[in-house]
Protein backbone atom coordinates (compact mmCIF):
# COMPACT_ATOMS: atom_id res chain seq x y z
CA UNK A 1 0.00 0.00 0.00
CA UNK A 2 1.45 3.37 -0.99
CA UNK A 3 1.72 6.07 1.63
CA UNK A 4 -0.85 8.35 -0.01
CA UNK A 5 -3.32 5.45 -0.27
CA UNK A 6 -2.75 4.75 3.42
CA UNK A 7 -3.46 8.43 4.20
CA UNK A 8 -6.73 8.31 2.23
CA UNK A 9 -7.88 5.14 3.99
CA UNK A 10 -6.93 6.56 7.40
CA UNK A 11 -8.95 9.71 6.75
CA UNK A 12 -11.99 7.78 5.54
CA UNK A 13 -11.81 5.51 8.59
CA UNK A 14 -11.81 8.56 10.86
CA UNK A 15 -15.13 9.73 9.44
CA UNK A 16 -17.57 10.55 12.24
CA UNK A 17 -15.02 10.34 15.05
CA UNK A 18 -14.19 13.13 17.49
CA UNK A 19 -12.25 15.93 15.83
CA UNK A 20 -9.24 15.33 18.06
CA UNK A 21 -8.71 11.95 16.42
CA UNK A 22 -7.15 13.87 13.53
CA UNK A 23 -4.02 14.19 15.68
CA UNK A 24 -3.15 10.59 14.85
CA UNK A 25 -2.28 11.76 11.33
CA UNK A 26 0.86 13.67 12.25
CA UNK A 27 3.82 12.48 10.22
CA UNK A 28 5.03 12.17 6.62
CA UNK A 29 3.37 10.57 3.61
CA UNK A 30 4.94 9.78 0.24
CA UNK A 31 2.87 10.54 -2.83
CA UNK A 32 3.94 9.53 -6.33
CA UNK A 33 6.15 12.57 -6.88
CA UNK A 34 6.14 14.57 -3.64
CA UNK A 35 6.06 14.14 0.11
CA UNK A 36 3.46 15.58 2.46
CA UNK A 37 4.26 16.19 6.12
CA UNK A 38 1.58 17.06 8.66
CA UNK A 39 3.40 19.10 11.31
CA UNK A 40 0.49 20.37 13.39
CA UNK A 41 -3.13 19.31 13.71
CA UNK A 42 -5.71 21.78 14.92
CA UNK A 43 -7.73 20.66 17.92
CA UNK A 44 -10.99 22.18 16.74
CA UNK A 45 -12.51 23.05 13.34
CA UNK A 46 -12.74 26.69 14.43
CA UNK A 47 -9.16 26.88 15.75
CA UNK A 48 -6.02 27.92 13.89
CA UNK A 49 -5.72 25.62 10.84
CA UNK A 50 -3.46 22.61 10.63
CA UNK A 51 -0.01 23.05 9.09
CA UNK A 52 1.49 20.91 6.35
CA UNK A 53 4.69 20.87 4.27
CA UNK A 54 4.97 19.75 0.68
CA UNK A 55 8.39 18.78 -0.71
CA UNK A 56 9.20 18.07 -4.31
CA UNK A 57 12.68 16.95 -5.45
CA UNK A 58 14.27 19.06 -8.17
CA UNK A 59 14.42 15.95 -10.36
CA UNK A 60 10.61 16.30 -10.52
CA UNK A 61 10.23 20.07 -10.09
CA UNK A 62 12.66 20.76 -12.93
CA UNK A 63 13.66 24.36 -12.23
CA UNK A 64 16.70 25.65 -14.15
CA UNK A 65 19.88 25.00 -12.18
CA UNK A 66 21.23 28.52 -12.60
CA UNK A 67 18.27 29.83 -10.57
CA UNK A 68 19.04 27.57 -7.62
CA UNK A 69 22.52 28.66 -6.58
CA UNK A 70 22.17 32.48 -6.42
CA UNK A 71 20.34 33.68 -3.26
CA UNK A 72 18.52 36.61 -4.90
CA UNK A 73 17.21 34.29 -7.63
CA UNK A 74 16.14 31.69 -5.08
CA UNK A 75 14.21 34.38 -3.21
CA UNK A 76 12.55 35.67 -6.39
CA UNK A 77 11.60 32.13 -7.42
CA UNK A 78 10.21 31.22 -3.99
CA UNK A 79 8.20 34.46 -3.93
CA UNK A 80 6.70 33.62 -7.32
CA UNK A 81 5.76 30.13 -6.15
CA UNK A 82 4.12 31.56 -3.02
CA UNK A 83 1.96 33.90 -5.11
CA UNK A 84 1.06 31.13 -7.53
CA UNK A 85 0.13 28.86 -4.61
CA UNK A 86 -2.13 31.56 -3.14
CA UNK A 87 -3.84 32.01 -6.49
CA UNK A 88 -4.39 28.27 -7.00
CA UNK A 89 -5.50 27.71 -3.41
CA UNK A 90 -8.32 30.21 -3.83
CA UNK A 91 -9.58 28.42 -6.93
CA UNK A 92 -9.14 24.84 -5.65
CA UNK A 93 -10.37 24.98 -2.07
CA UNK A 94 -13.95 24.01 -1.29
CA UNK A 95 -16.12 24.55 1.74
CA UNK A 96 -16.31 21.10 3.28
CA UNK A 97 -18.05 21.55 6.61
CA UNK A 98 -17.80 23.60 9.82
CA UNK A 99 -15.39 26.41 10.62
CA UNK A 100 -12.28 26.44 8.44
CA UNK A 101 -13.08 23.06 6.88
CA UNK A 102 -11.61 22.67 3.42
CA UNK A 103 -9.64 25.90 3.42
CA UNK A 104 -6.13 26.02 1.94
CA UNK A 105 -4.38 29.10 3.26
CA UNK A 106 -1.24 30.87 2.06
CA UNK A 107 -0.06 33.87 4.13
CA UNK A 108 -1.01 37.30 2.80
CA UNK A 109 1.76 38.74 0.64
CA UNK A 110 2.72 42.38 0.07
CA UNK A 111 4.10 43.91 -3.14
CA UNK A 112 7.63 43.16 -1.92
CA UNK A 113 9.78 40.16 -2.80
CA UNK A 114 11.02 38.82 0.52
CA UNK A 115 12.47 35.66 1.97
CA UNK A 116 9.59 33.79 3.57
CA UNK A 117 9.26 30.41 5.21
CA UNK A 118 6.11 29.67 3.20
CA UNK A 119 8.28 28.57 0.26
CA UNK A 120 11.93 27.90 -0.45
CA UNK A 121 13.97 26.35 -3.22
CA UNK A 122 17.49 24.99 -3.47
CA UNK A 123 19.43 22.63 -5.71
CA UNK A 124 17.85 19.58 -4.05
CA UNK A 125 14.17 20.37 -3.63
CA UNK A 126 11.32 22.87 -3.49
CA UNK A 127 9.17 23.19 -0.38
CA UNK A 128 5.80 24.83 0.23
CA UNK A 129 4.20 25.29 3.66
CA UNK A 130 0.46 25.67 3.91
CA UNK A 131 -2.30 25.93 6.46
CA UNK A 132 -5.30 23.68 5.83
CA UNK A 133 -8.65 23.39 7.56
CA UNK A 134 -9.28 19.69 8.17
CA UNK A 135 -12.99 19.11 7.42
CA UNK A 136 -15.61 18.56 10.10
CA UNK A 137 -19.35 18.27 10.54
CA UNK A 138 -19.92 20.14 13.75
CA UNK A 139 -17.10 18.77 15.89
CA UNK A 140 -16.95 15.40 14.16
CA UNK A 141 -14.45 14.46 11.49
CA UNK A 142 -15.65 14.65 7.88
CA UNK A 143 -13.26 11.94 6.76
CA UNK A 144 -14.27 11.69 3.11
CA UNK A 145 -14.02 15.47 2.74
CA UNK A 146 -10.60 15.34 4.37
CA UNK A 147 -9.52 12.60 1.96
CA UNK A 148 -10.59 14.75 -0.99
CA UNK A 149 -8.73 17.75 0.44
CA UNK A 150 -5.46 15.98 1.21
CA UNK A 151 -5.37 13.41 -1.59
CA UNK A 152 -6.96 15.35 -4.45
CA UNK A 153 -6.78 19.11 -3.84
CA UNK A 154 -3.24 19.13 -2.49
CA UNK A 155 -1.79 17.05 -5.36
CA UNK A 156 -3.56 19.39 -7.80
CA UNK A 157 -1.92 22.35 -6.06
CA UNK A 158 1.50 20.69 -6.25
CA UNK A 159 1.08 19.97 -9.95
CA UNK A 160 0.01 23.54 -10.67
CA UNK A 161 2.57 25.54 -8.73
CA UNK A 162 5.64 23.49 -7.82
CA UNK A 163 6.53 22.12 -11.25
CA UNK A 164 8.38 24.32 -13.68
CA UNK A 165 6.56 22.83 -16.68
CA UNK A 166 3.19 24.00 -15.31
CA UNK A 167 4.25 27.62 -14.78
CA UNK A 168 4.37 30.66 -17.04
CA UNK A 169 8.09 30.52 -17.81
CA UNK A 170 8.19 34.04 -19.28
CA UNK A 171 6.51 35.57 -16.21
CA UNK A 172 8.83 33.67 -13.89
CA UNK A 173 11.91 34.75 -15.82
CA UNK A 174 10.66 38.34 -15.74
CA UNK A 175 10.26 38.23 -11.96
CA UNK A 176 13.79 36.93 -11.49
CA UNK A 177 15.16 39.57 -13.88
CA UNK A 178 13.25 42.44 -12.21
CA UNK A 179 14.35 41.43 -8.72
CA UNK A 180 17.95 40.88 -9.73
CA UNK A 181 18.04 44.26 -11.49
CA UNK A 182 16.72 46.03 -8.38
CA UNK A 183 19.32 44.37 -6.16
CA UNK A 184 22.10 45.38 -8.53
CA UNK A 185 20.82 48.97 -8.74
CA UNK A 186 20.72 49.21 -4.94
CA UNK A 187 24.22 47.80 -4.64
CA UNK A 188 25.55 50.66 -6.79
CA UNK A 189 24.15 53.51 -4.68
CA UNK A 190 27.15 53.98 -2.42
CA UNK A 191 29.58 53.81 -5.36
CA UNK A 192 27.80 56.86 -6.83
CA UNK A 193 27.43 58.65 -3.46
CA UNK A 194 23.67 58.15 -3.63
CA UNK A 195 21.14 57.16 -0.97
CA UNK A 196 18.15 56.60 -3.28
CA UNK A 197 17.35 56.17 -6.96
CA UNK A 198 13.92 56.61 -8.59
CA UNK A 199 13.80 55.38 -12.17
CA UNK A 200 12.18 57.32 -14.97
CA UNK A 201 8.65 56.09 -15.74
CA UNK A 202 8.18 54.69 -12.23
CA UNK A 203 4.57 54.71 -10.98
CA UNK A 204 4.69 55.99 -7.41
CA UNK A 205 1.07 56.63 -6.28
CA UNK A 206 -0.78 53.76 -4.59
CA UNK A 207 -4.48 52.96 -4.84
CA UNK A 208 -5.18 53.87 -1.22
CA UNK A 209 -3.70 53.94 2.24
CA UNK A 210 -4.66 50.28 2.69
CA UNK A 211 -4.02 49.06 -0.86
CA UNK A 212 -0.36 49.13 -1.86
CA UNK A 213 -1.01 48.20 -5.48
CA UNK A 214 -0.17 50.90 -8.06
CA UNK A 215 -2.71 53.53 -8.97
CA UNK A 216 -3.86 53.02 -12.56
CA UNK A 217 -6.24 55.91 -13.30
CA UNK A 218 -4.89 59.35 -14.25
CA UNK A 219 -1.42 58.49 -13.00
CA UNK A 220 1.62 60.59 -13.94
CA UNK A 221 4.78 58.51 -14.52
CA UNK A 222 7.82 59.81 -12.68
CA UNK A 223 10.50 61.57 -14.68
CA UNK A 224 13.76 62.91 -13.24
CA UNK A 225 14.95 66.47 -13.59
CA UNK A 226 18.03 66.73 -15.80
CA UNK A 227 20.22 68.11 -12.99
CA UNK A 228 19.79 64.97 -10.86
CA UNK A 229 19.43 62.37 -13.60
CA UNK A 230 21.89 59.50 -13.38
CA UNK A 231 22.32 56.36 -15.43
CA UNK A 232 22.94 53.04 -13.70
CA UNK A 233 23.56 49.71 -15.45
CA UNK A 234 21.29 46.73 -14.73
CA UNK A 235 22.07 43.18 -15.86
CA UNK A 236 18.72 42.58 -17.57
CA UNK A 237 17.16 46.00 -18.25
CA UNK A 238 20.42 47.54 -19.44
CA UNK A 239 21.15 51.21 -18.57
CA UNK A 240 18.43 52.67 -16.34
CA UNK A 241 18.00 56.44 -16.00
CA UNK A 242 16.35 58.19 -13.10
CA UNK A 243 16.68 60.62 -10.25
CA UNK A 244 19.62 60.01 -7.95
CA UNK A 245 19.42 61.51 -4.46
CA UNK A 246 22.94 62.18 -3.21
CA UNK A 247 24.16 61.59 0.32
CA UNK A 248 23.77 64.55 2.65
CA UNK A 249 20.72 66.60 3.59
CA UNK A 250 17.94 66.57 1.00
CA UNK A 251 14.70 68.54 1.11
CA UNK A 252 11.61 67.55 -0.85
CA UNK A 253 9.46 70.68 -1.12
CA UNK A 254 6.41 71.85 -3.06
CA UNK A 255 2.77 72.72 -2.69
CA UNK A 256 0.16 70.45 -1.17
CA UNK A 257 -1.03 67.49 -3.27
CA UNK A 258 1.93 67.68 -5.66
CA UNK A 259 3.53 64.38 -4.64
CA UNK A 260 6.03 65.15 -1.87
CA UNK A 261 4.85 62.48 0.56
CA UNK A 262 4.17 60.05 -2.28
CA UNK A 263 7.82 60.32 -3.31
CA UNK A 264 9.01 59.81 0.27
CA UNK A 265 6.79 56.74 0.71
CA UNK A 266 8.26 55.24 -2.45
CA UNK A 267 11.75 55.93 -1.12
CA UNK A 268 10.94 54.35 2.26
CA UNK A 269 9.71 51.19 0.48
CA UNK A 270 12.77 51.19 -1.78
CA UNK A 271 14.60 49.11 0.84
CA UNK A 272 12.65 46.16 -0.63
CA UNK A 273 12.59 44.63 -4.10
CA UNK A 274 9.16 44.86 -5.74
CA UNK A 275 7.24 42.40 -7.89
CA UNK A 276 6.84 43.10 -11.63
CA UNK A 277 3.96 45.49 -12.25
CA UNK A 278 4.30 47.27 -8.92
CA UNK A 279 5.47 50.45 -10.63
CA UNK A 280 8.37 50.88 -8.20
CA UNK A 281 10.47 47.96 -9.44
CA UNK A 282 13.43 50.28 -10.04
CA UNK A 283 13.00 52.51 -6.99
CA UNK A 284 15.83 51.56 -4.67
CA UNK A 285 17.01 53.01 -1.38
CA UNK A 286 19.99 52.57 0.92
CA UNK A 287 19.25 49.36 2.88
CA UNK A 288 19.78 51.12 6.21
CA UNK A 289 17.24 53.93 5.61
CA UNK A 290 14.69 54.40 8.42
CA UNK A 291 11.42 56.32 8.49
CA UNK A 292 11.12 58.42 11.64
CA UNK A 293 7.97 59.99 13.06
CA UNK A 294 6.59 61.35 16.30
CA UNK A 295 4.79 58.88 18.59
CA UNK A 296 2.88 60.53 21.42
CA UNK A 297 2.62 58.17 24.38
CA UNK A 298 5.30 55.62 23.51
CA UNK A 299 7.67 54.39 26.19
CA UNK A 300 11.39 55.17 26.18
CA UNK A 301 14.00 53.17 28.12
CA UNK A 302 17.44 54.50 28.97
CA UNK A 303 18.04 56.44 25.75
CA UNK A 304 20.62 59.22 25.48
CA UNK A 305 18.50 61.96 23.93
CA UNK A 306 20.87 64.72 25.09
CA UNK A 307 21.84 65.72 21.52
CA UNK A 308 18.26 66.98 21.18
CA UNK A 309 16.89 67.52 24.69
CA UNK A 310 18.66 68.92 27.74
CA UNK A 311 18.07 70.96 30.88
CA UNK A 312 14.75 69.42 31.78
CA UNK A 313 12.87 70.78 34.81
CA UNK A 314 13.83 69.19 38.14
CA UNK A 315 17.30 68.45 36.69
CA UNK A 316 16.16 65.23 35.02
CA UNK A 317 18.99 63.62 33.08
CA UNK A 318 18.56 63.09 29.36
CA UNK A 319 21.75 61.06 28.94
CA UNK A 320 19.88 58.01 30.28
CA UNK A 321 16.28 59.02 29.71
CA UNK A 322 13.23 56.88 30.43
CA UNK A 323 9.52 57.63 30.36
CA UNK A 324 6.35 55.57 29.98
CA UNK A 325 4.61 58.40 28.11
CA UNK A 326 6.83 60.38 25.75
CA UNK A 327 5.67 63.57 24.10
CA UNK A 328 5.80 63.97 20.33
CA UNK A 329 9.16 65.74 20.40
CA UNK A 330 10.71 63.40 22.98
CA UNK A 331 9.52 60.32 21.12
CA UNK A 332 10.96 61.61 17.85
CA UNK A 333 14.29 62.37 19.49
CA UNK A 334 14.37 58.89 21.04
CA UNK A 335 13.43 57.21 17.77
CA UNK A 336 16.29 58.92 15.95
CA UNK A 337 18.86 57.99 18.60
CA UNK A 338 17.55 54.39 18.74
CA UNK A 339 17.77 54.09 14.96
CA UNK A 340 21.34 55.36 14.96
CA UNK A 341 22.22 52.92 17.74
CA UNK A 342 20.87 50.08 15.59
CA UNK A 343 22.88 51.13 12.53
CA UNK A 344 20.68 53.50 10.51
CA UNK A 345 22.53 55.42 7.81
CA UNK A 346 19.65 57.43 6.32
CA UNK A 347 16.75 59.14 8.11
CA UNK A 348 13.44 59.72 6.30
CA UNK A 349 11.15 62.35 7.84
CA UNK A 350 7.87 63.86 6.69
CA UNK A 351 6.88 67.06 8.46
CA UNK A 352 3.24 65.89 8.41
CA UNK A 353 4.08 63.12 10.89
CA UNK A 354 6.77 64.98 12.83
CA UNK A 355 6.54 67.05 16.00
CA UNK A 356 6.59 70.72 14.97
CA UNK A 357 8.53 71.90 18.01
CA UNK A 358 11.13 69.21 17.39
CA UNK A 359 11.66 70.23 13.77
CA UNK A 360 12.00 74.03 14.06
CA UNK A 361 12.09 76.92 16.52
CA UNK A 362 11.85 80.17 14.62
CA UNK A 363 13.33 83.54 15.53
CA UNK A 364 10.13 84.93 16.99
CA UNK A 365 9.79 82.01 19.36
CA UNK A 366 13.49 82.30 20.23
CA UNK A 367 12.91 85.95 21.11
CA UNK A 368 9.94 85.12 23.33
CA UNK A 369 11.28 81.96 25.01
CA UNK A 370 14.99 82.11 25.84
CA UNK A 371 17.11 79.08 25.05
CA UNK A 372 17.77 78.37 28.73
CA UNK A 373 14.01 77.91 29.14
CA UNK A 374 13.65 75.60 26.13
CA UNK A 375 15.12 72.10 26.59
CA UNK A 376 14.58 71.03 22.95
CA UNK A 377 17.30 71.60 20.38
CA UNK A 378 15.39 71.50 17.09
CA UNK A 379 16.33 69.07 14.35
CA UNK A 380 17.22 71.92 12.00
CA UNK A 381 20.26 72.61 14.19
CA UNK A 382 21.36 68.96 14.29
CA UNK A 383 20.66 67.58 10.84
CA UNK A 384 23.79 69.09 9.33
CA UNK A 385 25.94 67.80 12.19
CA UNK A 386 24.54 64.31 11.77
CA UNK A 387 25.98 64.18 8.28
CA UNK A 388 29.21 66.09 8.93
CA UNK A 389 30.08 64.24 12.16
CA UNK A 390 28.64 60.76 11.53
CA UNK A 391 27.89 60.47 7.82
CA UNK A 392 24.15 60.06 8.48
CA UNK A 393 22.07 61.41 5.58
CA UNK A 394 18.53 62.76 5.87
CA UNK A 395 15.67 63.14 3.39
CA UNK A 396 13.02 65.57 4.61
CA UNK A 397 9.60 66.40 3.19
CA UNK A 398 9.28 70.04 4.12
CA UNK A 399 6.52 72.38 3.01
CA UNK A 400 6.32 74.84 5.89
CA UNK A 401 9.81 76.06 6.82
CA UNK A 402 12.27 77.65 4.41
CA UNK A 403 14.79 77.86 7.24
CA UNK A 404 15.88 74.37 6.21
CA UNK A 405 17.29 75.87 2.98
CA UNK A 406 20.29 76.96 5.05
CA UNK A 407 21.31 73.40 5.93
CA UNK A 408 20.32 71.50 2.77
CA UNK A 409 22.72 70.04 0.21
CA UNK A 410 19.98 69.23 -2.28
CA UNK A 411 16.48 70.67 -2.73
CA UNK A 412 13.90 68.93 -4.92
CA UNK A 413 10.60 70.67 -5.69
CA UNK A 414 7.65 68.47 -6.62
CA UNK A 415 5.29 70.04 -9.17
CA UNK A 416 2.36 67.94 -10.42
CA UNK A 417 4.18 64.77 -9.31
CA UNK A 418 7.32 65.72 -11.23
CA UNK A 419 10.64 66.69 -9.56
CA UNK A 420 12.65 69.81 -10.26
CA UNK A 421 16.11 70.38 -8.81
CA UNK A 422 15.97 73.84 -7.20
CA UNK A 423 19.01 73.79 -4.92
CA UNK A 424 20.59 76.95 -6.38
CA UNK A 425 17.32 78.86 -6.09
CA UNK A 426 16.82 77.74 -2.50
CA UNK A 427 20.38 78.75 -1.60
CA UNK A 428 19.93 82.14 -3.26
CA UNK A 429 16.74 82.68 -1.26
CA UNK A 430 18.56 81.69 1.92
CA UNK A 431 21.32 84.23 1.19
CA UNK A 432 18.96 87.04 0.25
CA UNK A 433 16.72 86.52 3.27
CA UNK A 434 19.19 86.62 6.12
CA UNK A 435 18.34 84.00 8.69
CA UNK A 436 18.17 85.83 11.97
CA UNK A 437 17.29 82.79 14.04
CA UNK A 438 20.12 81.61 16.25
CA UNK A 439 21.54 78.12 15.84
CA UNK A 440 21.06 76.18 19.07
CA UNK A 441 22.87 72.96 18.19
CA UNK A 442 26.36 73.64 19.51
CA UNK A 443 29.49 72.67 17.61
CA UNK A 444 28.91 68.91 17.28
CA UNK A 445 26.08 66.42 17.21
CA UNK A 446 27.47 64.39 20.10
CA UNK A 447 28.20 60.68 20.49
CA UNK A 448 25.90 57.92 19.32
CA UNK A 449 25.46 55.99 22.53
CA UNK A 450 25.00 52.24 23.03
CA UNK A 451 22.90 50.49 25.67
CA UNK A 452 22.67 47.09 27.29
CA UNK A 453 19.19 45.56 27.36
CA UNK A 454 18.58 43.98 30.75
CA UNK A 455 17.42 40.39 30.15
CA UNK A 456 14.89 40.39 33.00
CA UNK A 457 12.86 42.99 31.12
CA UNK A 458 11.97 40.44 28.42
CA UNK A 459 9.36 37.96 29.66
CA UNK A 460 10.56 34.40 30.08
CA UNK A 461 8.69 32.05 32.33
CA UNK A 462 8.56 28.29 32.62
CA UNK A 463 6.14 28.05 29.72
CA UNK A 464 6.84 29.23 26.16
CA UNK A 465 5.85 32.86 25.70
CA UNK A 466 2.73 33.18 23.60
CA UNK A 467 3.02 35.34 20.50
CA UNK A 468 -0.06 36.95 18.99
CA UNK A 469 0.02 38.93 15.75
CA UNK A 470 -3.06 40.47 14.20
CA UNK A 471 -1.51 42.72 11.57
CA UNK A 472 1.60 44.82 10.97
CA UNK A 473 0.70 47.29 13.72
CA UNK A 474 0.22 45.14 16.81
CA UNK A 475 2.23 42.45 18.51
CA UNK A 476 1.47 40.72 21.79
CA UNK A 477 4.49 39.10 23.41
CA UNK A 478 3.19 37.21 26.40
CA UNK A 479 1.18 39.72 28.39
CA UNK A 480 2.84 42.73 26.79
CA UNK A 481 1.45 44.60 23.78
CA UNK A 482 3.91 46.28 21.43
CA UNK A 483 2.55 49.10 19.28
CA UNK A 484 4.29 49.07 15.89
CA UNK A 485 2.07 51.56 14.08
CA UNK A 486 4.91 54.05 13.70
CA UNK A 487 7.34 51.42 12.41
CA UNK A 488 6.16 52.03 8.87
CA UNK A 489 8.66 49.86 7.03
CA UNK A 490 7.15 46.68 8.46
CA UNK A 491 4.81 45.64 5.65
CA UNK A 492 3.71 42.04 6.33
CA UNK A 493 2.33 40.32 9.45
CA UNK A 494 4.90 37.58 8.88
CA UNK A 495 7.65 40.10 9.57
CA UNK A 496 6.03 40.88 12.91
CA UNK A 497 5.86 37.16 13.76
CA UNK A 498 9.51 36.73 12.85
CA UNK A 499 10.50 39.79 14.90
CA UNK A 500 8.63 38.36 17.90
CA UNK A 501 10.49 35.05 17.54
CA UNK A 502 13.76 36.95 17.17
CA UNK A 503 13.10 38.82 20.41
CA UNK A 504 12.58 35.55 22.27
CA UNK A 505 15.60 34.03 20.54
CA UNK A 506 17.73 37.01 21.59
CA UNK A 507 16.45 36.66 25.16
CA UNK A 508 17.54 33.01 25.21
CA UNK A 509 20.94 33.30 23.54
CA UNK A 510 22.24 36.88 23.52
CA UNK A 511 20.70 39.11 26.18
CA UNK A 512 23.23 38.45 28.91
CA UNK A 513 23.41 41.92 30.48
CA UNK A 514 26.85 42.52 28.94
CA UNK A 515 26.39 42.69 25.18
CA UNK A 516 25.27 45.99 23.69
CA UNK A 517 22.00 46.07 21.78
CA UNK A 518 24.01 46.43 18.55
CA UNK A 519 25.97 43.27 19.39
CA UNK A 520 22.73 41.41 20.14
CA UNK A 521 21.35 42.49 16.76
CA UNK A 522 24.59 41.36 15.09
CA UNK A 523 24.30 37.92 16.65
CA UNK A 524 20.64 37.35 15.84
CA UNK A 525 20.93 38.52 12.24
CA UNK A 526 24.08 36.44 11.67
CA UNK A 527 22.32 33.32 12.97
CA UNK A 528 19.39 33.91 10.61
CA UNK A 529 21.78 34.39 7.70
CA UNK A 530 23.50 31.11 8.50
CA UNK A 531 20.44 29.05 9.30
CA UNK A 532 17.41 30.78 7.70
CA UNK A 533 14.38 32.11 9.57
CA UNK A 534 13.74 28.61 10.92
CA UNK A 535 16.71 29.16 13.23
CA UNK A 536 14.49 31.41 15.37
CA UNK A 537 12.21 28.65 16.65
CA UNK A 538 12.12 24.96 17.44
CA UNK A 539 8.83 24.79 15.54
CA UNK A 540 8.92 25.16 11.77
CA UNK A 541 7.28 28.48 11.01
CA UNK A 542 4.61 28.72 8.32
CA UNK A 543 4.54 32.49 8.16
CA UNK A 544 7.89 34.03 9.03
CA UNK A 545 9.18 36.79 6.76
CA UNK A 546 12.59 38.42 6.64
CA UNK A 547 13.06 41.70 8.51
CA UNK A 548 15.87 44.14 9.14
CA UNK A 549 17.84 44.63 12.33
CA UNK A 550 16.39 48.14 12.44
CA UNK A 551 12.82 46.91 12.85
CA UNK A 552 13.90 44.32 15.41
CA UNK A 553 15.50 47.12 17.43
CA UNK A 554 12.33 49.21 17.03
CA UNK A 555 10.23 46.38 18.49
CA UNK A 556 12.57 46.00 21.47
CA UNK A 557 12.43 49.74 22.07
CA UNK A 558 8.61 49.77 22.10
CA UNK A 559 8.32 47.00 24.68
CA UNK A 560 6.95 48.77 27.75
CA UNK A 561 8.69 46.47 30.20
CA UNK A 562 12.08 47.19 28.59
CA UNK A 563 14.92 48.14 30.90
CA UNK A 564 18.21 49.37 29.51
CA UNK A 565 21.46 50.73 30.88
CA UNK A 566 23.99 52.92 29.08
CA UNK A 567 27.42 51.57 28.21
CA UNK A 568 30.15 53.79 29.57
CA UNK A 569 32.14 55.27 26.69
Amino acid sequence: MTSDTRLRQSLEQLDGQSYKAYKSLRGSYEFSDFSLTIDYVQGDPFAAPSRIRLQLPQSVAGFPSDWLSVPIRQTALADYLSRRAAQLARSIQQKRGSGKSGKILVPELSQAVLRRTVAWVDAAAVELRLAVGLPARGRRIAGYGAAALMCEDIPELVAGCLKYAALDAAALERQIAVVEDAAVLRSQLSDHNLIAFIADQAILPRRSGVDSRPLTAEVVPFRSSEALRVRLPAPHAGPVTGLGIPAGVTLIVGGGYHGKSTLLRAIEQGIYNAIPGDGREQVVTHPAAVKIRAEDGRSVAGVNISPFINDLPQDRSTADFSTPNASGSTSQAASIVEALEAGAQVLLIDEDTAATNFMIRDRKMQALIAKEKEPITPFIDKVRQLYDDHGISTILVMGGSGDYFDVADTVIAMDNYQPREVTAQAQAIAQSHQNIRQSEGGAQFGPISQRVILPQSIEQGNRPTKVKVRDTDNLALGYEAIDLRAVEQVIEPGQVRAIAQAMLYARQYYLDGRRSLAEVLDGVMADIERGSLDALSDRLGLDLVEFRRLELAAAFNRLRTLQAAPIDS
